[in-house]
């Protein structure tokens, strides 16, 4: 019977919208913890503690999965209503995302290769700042470990979120562009989720420079990738 419940594909969908909603809970207590990084832990716990294999719970909750296209779509919404403004520093946004995408890339370089990380692991921090699906091709191509850029992703936008706003806060920025730019660049998606829940025009300037920062990053590795041949 509890085996039957497992393996229906309710028991995923079911367990990661209660969780999320615990999570929100929990972050209304301590702002600075993402609901994301909460249901995530509280999930593999459960998982992990009462020894429920993860394709039972997978079944369940890939039906969120199909839920990223629109979502991601949405982000058009403020990209127009802010579209003046955005043009009106075009300039401004591409200078910022191109400078973080190379310092990105360069200092994930230097923190493997002074902590003697092997070149599969170089490889696989490298695009770490992009949404998962370009990362992960780009480890995929350049012979990295996908399922760790997966994970090293992931935690990068979850840590851009958690404290991402707060330390440019404590650097006296405070504006929206530059706070909605750096998320944006930095940690991707999840980065913007965060900062268009706070503000609308930071989240327009968040989802530009993270879809800017995908395409410059997946160009910056093409001579990468010709070297490694």
């Amino acid at each position: 019977m509890a085996d039957s419940i497992l393996q229906h594909p309710f028991f995923g969908l079911t367990l990661s919208v209660v969780i999320y909603a615990f999570a929100n809970l929990i972050q209304e207590r301590w702002r600075f913890m993402h609901p994301l990084f909460v249901c995530t832990g509280l999930i593999i716990l459960i998982l992990v503690g009462f020894r429920i294999p993860f394709a039972y719970f997978k079944e369940g909750a890939d039906v969120l999965t199909l839920l990223l296209g629109p979502a991601t779509v949405a982000l058009g919404v403020p990209l127009y209503k802010y579209r003046s403004l955005i043009r009106a520093n075009l300039k401004r946004v591409m200078v910022s995302v191109i400078s973080g995408s190379i310092v990105g890339i360069g200092a994930s370089a230097a923190i493997v290769g002074l902590l003697g990380g092997s070149r599969s692991i170089v490889l696989s921090m490298l695009p770490k700042s992009v949404s998962s699906p370009i990362a992960i091709e780009i480890a995929n191509r350049l012979g990295g470990i996908p399922e760790l850029t997966a994970v090293l992703t992931t935690m990068t936008g979850l840590v851009g979120s958690m404290f991402g706003v707060r330390l440019l806060q404590w650097f006296k920025i405070q504006d929206d562009i530059s706070i909605g730019i750096a998320l944006g660049t930095a940690a991707h998606g999840i980065g913007t989720a965060k900062v268009i829940k706070d503000s609308e025009r930071q989240g327009s300037f968040a989802g530009l420079s993270m879809a800017l920062c995908g395409i410059m990053t997946s160009i910056f590795f093409i001579p990468l990738y010709w070297w490694l041949q």
